[in-house]
C-alpha cells in the first residue's frame, strides 16, 4: 500500500470511529487504539506534506455540531490539546516550550557572563507572581529557557462546556461543538447542581468560564442500571453518558442523570497573570475547581505528578484519563501562541488505555437471589486497570442482541468505574464466517425450570423459589454483614450446606448444630490439579453456630433487609422497621399505608406488598418466628427511640465515609439524641454530615443552602471523639 493509500484509509477509519464515539456514543475500539490510528496519520502527513488536505482529521478541532439545538458562536475558539503518551513526549513538549520562549520572547535573556548562571530580564508582569528563569545555550543568544512553571490538572473524562454570566447571572451554556460553534444547551446545564446559577457580587459585568461536565462513577453505574432495566443500551463510559445527557431535549431527564462539573478557564480576563490565580479566582466565585491541581516547576516535577496519578486516579469518584499540562504564566502563553488546532503552551498527557480487546470464549448465565438470570462473558484473560480480567458483565439478553455480541468474537472490554469489567461491544472486523448469534437459554442452568421474562422487563427470571442458585445467593445476602451479620457463613460453606441437604431456606440455618456443620467437607485443588477434601472442623463449626445463635436477637431492620425484598436496601429497611415496629404490623400494612411513610415511594411500596403476599414468603416468616428470630423492636428500645432528646425534631443526612465510625454507628448516635436520619437532602434538612469521598448530597446541600458538618464538627455534636459503641 502506498503512503497516499494508507493516509486515505486512516482518514476513513478515523472519521468512522469519530462518528461512532462523538455522535452515536457507541465506540468500537479502545481510546488507545484510536490514538494509535491518529498518531500514524500525523506521522505519515508529516513525512508527506504534499498529501495533507484541509479535510483531514488532523486539521479538525473537534466533533461536529449536533442537530436539535440552536447554534452559538464561541467568544474564542475552544481548541483541542495535543497529546503526550509517554514521559519522553512530556520532555519533548517541555523542550518545545523552552525553545519557543527563548527564541520568541522580546525579553529573552542575554547570554550569561562566563556561563555563571542565568539572570532574568524585564517582564511585563514583574511583581505579579513567580518569575520564569531563562538562560542561554549556544551562540548568538539563542537557546533554551530555564525551568518553566506549569500547572498540572487532572483531565476530567467528560464533555467540554462554556458558560456565560452577565451581572453574575448564568445566561448561556454551550457545548464545544466544532470549536468555533457549539450547541446552546443552557436549559440542560441549569439542571447540573454543581453549576451556580448566580455568581457572588464583584464579578465582572460579563464573564465566560469553561470547564467539563462529567458523570460521577456512582451516578454512571446507576444510570446504566436504569437504562438496562428499561431495555435501553448501556453507555460505553461516563464521558459518553455526559455528552448524551447534554444532547437530551428534555431538561427534566438531564436532571435525573446526576451530572457534575469542574471549571478550569476564564476567557478574556485581564485581572490575573497566571493560571494558578485563575483557578483560585474561579474557586472564590463558588465555581467548582478540581482540587488536585499542582504548580510544577520544570518537567521532572510534571513527570512525577503524572506517575503519581496514574495509580491514584482509581481512588477518585470520577473518571480521569490523563493530566492536562499548561504553562502557568499567561504572558508566556501569548509568546508561544497556537497552531490552527491546539495551543503550543498546553498538552494532555494520556494515561495508559483502560480498555483492551480480547477473545470472548463463551457466554454463560448467572442466577441471582431474586431469580434474575443474567449473562456474563468468559474471556481470554487480559490485563486492565491493574488486574487480570477473565470474566465481564454483559447486562442482559437484549443488550447482547442489540450489540450483536457473539461467542468467539474479539471484543472491547473495559472496567466500568475502574472496578467492574464489562464488554463494550464486538470488533466486527475480526469476526469469523462461522460466527452465529447468541441465544438466551430457555431453562435455568441450575434447576432446569422454564425461564420467564415478565412483561415490560428486560430481565429473564427463574420462577422456582427452590432453585439451588437462588437459595445460594439469597443465603449469602441473608448472612451478609449488612443484613443478619452471620460471620463465617460465606459462599463456600453455604454451597456445602445446600449440597448436603442441610438447608432449604433461611430458617433451616437456625437448626444447624456444631456437629452437622463440622461434618461437611470442602473441595479444593492443589497446584498439580488434584482435588483435596477438607472437613470444616469442630472449632470453625462452633464459631459459625455461635454467630447464628447471636443473630436471632438482631435489630428488626436487619431481618427486613436480610429477607431480600426487591428494591429494599439498608436505609429502606431501617425506615420500615422504625415505622411499623414489628413484622406482623408490617404484614398488615396496605400499599397506601406503606407509601405514607417518609422515604417510601410507590415502587418500593408495591414491591414490599407483593413480597409479603407471596404464600412461600409468609411461610418463611412463620418458620423464622418459630426458630426464635426476633420479629419486633423491643418495647424498651421503641421507648428510647421515641423519647425526646437534645436533637428532637431535627433531621440529618450522612454522605461519604467517616473515619471514626461506620454509617450505622453514626445513625445510631444521631437517633439516640432524638434526631432523625434521612437518605435525601431537602430544604427541611437540618444539616448534612460530610465524610471523605462525599457525593452529590454534599453538592445539593450547598445548592439549597443547607449547613454541612465535617467529621470533627459531627463528633462535637454527638459528644464523642471516637467510635460510637
Amino acid at each position: 500500500m502506498t503512503p497516499a493509500e494508507r493516509i486515505e484509509e486512516l482518514r476513513r477509519q478515523i472519521r468512522h470511529h469519530e462518528e461512532r464515539y462523538y455522535i452515536l456514543n457507541s465506540p468500537e475500539i479502545a481510546d488507545g487504539e484510536f490514538d494509535a490510528l491518529m498518531q500514524e496519520l500525523v506521522r505519515l502527513e508529516s513525512e508527506h506534506p504534499e498529501l495533507i488536505s484541509e479535510d483531514s482529521p488532523t486539521r479538525r478541532v473537534g466533533g461536529r455540531v449536533e442537530f436539535g439545538f440552536a447554534t452559538v458562536e464561541h467568544a474564542e475558539p475552544m481548541l483541542s490539546l495535543d497529546n503526550a503518551f509517554s514521559e519522553e513526549d512530556l520532555r519533548a513538549f517541555d523542550d518545545r516550550v523552552r525553545r519557543g520562549l527563548a527564541t520568541n520572547s522580546p525579553d529573552a535573556m542575554e547570554p550569561t557572563e562566563a556561563g555563571r548562571g542565568p539572570r532574568s530580564g524585564p517582564r511585563a508582569d514583574a511583581g505579579q507572581g513567580p518569575r520564569l528563569v531563562r538562560h542561554s545555550l549556544g551562540e548568538g543568544g539563542s537557546g533554551l529557557a530555564g525551568d518553566v512553571e506549569y500547572i498540572a490538572e487532572l483531565k476530567i473524562d467528560g464533555a467540554s462546556i462554556a458558560l456565560t454570566y452577565v451581572d453574575g447571572v448564568l445566561v448561556r451554556g454551550a457545548t464545544r461543538g466544532d470549536g468555533w460553534r457549539g450547541e446552546n444547551v443552557t436549559s440542560n446545564l441549569r439542571t447540573v447542581r454543581a453549576i451556580p446559577l448566580r455568581l457572588p457580587k464583584g464579578v465582572p459585568h460579563r464573564v465566560e468560564v469553561r470547564g467539563e461536565v462529567y458523570l460521577p462513577r456512582k451516578a454512571f453505574e446507576r444510570t446504566n442500571a436504569e437504562r438496562q432495566e428499561a431495555g435501553e443500551a448501556a453507555f460505553a463510559n461516563p464521558r459518553n453518558a455526559a455528552a448524551g445527557a447534554l444532547r437530551n431535549l428534555d431538561p427534566a431527564l438531564v436532571a435525573q442523570r446526576g451530572l457534575s462539573a469542574f471549571f478550569y478557564q476564564l476567557v478574556g480576563n485581564g485581572a490575573v497573570t497566571t493560571h494558578a490565580q485563575t483557578l483560585e479566582r474561579m474557586k472564590s466565585w463558588s465555581l467548582p475547581v478540581e482540587p488536585h491541581w499542582r504548580l510544577c516547576s520544570g518537567v521532572e516535577s510534571l513527570v512525577a505528578f503524572c506517575r503519581e496519578w496514574a495509580e491514584k486516579r482509581r481512588t477518585l469518584a470520577f473518571d480521569t484519563d490523563g493530566v492536562v499540562i499548561k504553562v502557568n504564566h499567561l504572558g508566556d502563553r501569548q509568546v508561544l501562541g497556537a497552531t490552527s488546532k491546539w495551543p503550543r503552551w498546553a498538552t494532555a498527557f494520556k494515561f495508559p488505555a483502560e480498555q483492551m480487546t480480547t477473545l470472548l470464549r463463551r457466554i454463560e448465565v448467572n442466577v441471582g437471589r431474586t431469580g434474575a438470570v443474567t449473562p456474563f462473558a468468559m474471556l481470554e484473560p487480559v490485563f486492565i486497570a491493574g488486574s487480570t480480567v477473565s470474566m465481564a458483565t454483559l447486562h442482559n439478553a437484549e443488550d447482547i442482541s442489540r450489540k450483536d455480541i457473539r461467542e468467539g468474537d474479539w471484543v472491547l472490554v473495559e472496567k466500568a468505574g475502574d472496578v467492574i469489567p464489562r464488554v463494550v461491544g464486538p470488533v466486527l472486523g475480526r469476526r469469523t464466517a462461522e460466527s452465529v448469534p447468541w441465544q438466551m437459554p430457555t431453562t435455568c442452568p441450575r434447576c432446569g425450570a422454564h425461564l420467564h421474562r415478565p412483561e415490560n422487563e428486560v430481565v429473564w427470571r427463574c420462577e422456582n423459589n427452590s432453585c439451588p442458585a437462588r437459595l445460594q445467593r439469597g443465603l449469602e445476602h441473608f448472612a451478609s454483614r449488612a443484613a443478619m451479620n452471620i460471620e463465617g457463613l460465606g459462599e463456600s460453606l453455604i454451597a456445602q450446606l445446600i449440597a448436603g441437604g442441610l438447608v432449604t431456606d433461611y430458617a433451616d440455618v437456625y437448626a444447624l448444630t456444631p456437629a452437622s456443620v463440622a461434618s461437611l467437607t470442602a473441595t479444593s485443588l492443589r497446584s498439580d490439579g488434584r482435588e483435596i477434601q477438607r472437613r470444616v472442623g469442630d472449632k470453625n463449626a462452633a464459631k459459625v453456630v455461635a454467630q447464628i445463635e447471636r443473630s436471632r436477637t438482631n435489630e428488626l431492620w436487619r431481618l427486613v433487609y436480610g429477607l431480600g425484598i426487591r428494591h429494599v436496601g439498608e436505609r429502606a429497611s431501617q425506615v420500615l422497621a422504625e415505622a411499623f415496629g414489628s413484622i406482623p404490623t408490617l404484614q398488615a400494612a396496605s400499599v397506601e399505608q406503606l407509601q405514607s411513610i417518609p422515604e417510601i415511594g410507590p415502587v418500593l411500596a408495591e414491591s414490599v406488598r407483593s413480597w409479603l403476599d407471596e404464600p412461600r414468603n409468609q411461610e418463611l416468616i412463620q418458620r423464622l418466628k418459630g426458630v426464635g428470630v426476633r420479629m419486633e423492636i423491643p418495647p424498651e428500645e421503641r421507648q428510647t427511640k421515641s423519647a425526646p432528646g437534645p436533637l428532637s425534631g431535627l433531621t440529618y443526612v450522612i454522605t461519604g465515609t467517616l473515619s471514626s465510625m461506620t454509617r450505622e454507628e453514626a445513625t445510631q448516635a444521631i437517633e439516640r439524641l432524638g434526631a432523625r436520619v434521612s437518605g435525601s437532602v431537602s430544604r427541611k434538612t437540618t444539616a448534612v454530615i460530610v465524610g471523605a469521598e462525599a457525593g452529590s448530597k454534599a453538592e445539593k446541600a450547598r445548592d439549597l443552602g443547607v449547613p454541612t458538618l465535617d467529621e470533627a464538627a459531627f463528633q462535637a455534636l454527638i459528644g464523642t471523639s471516637g467510635p460510637v459503641l
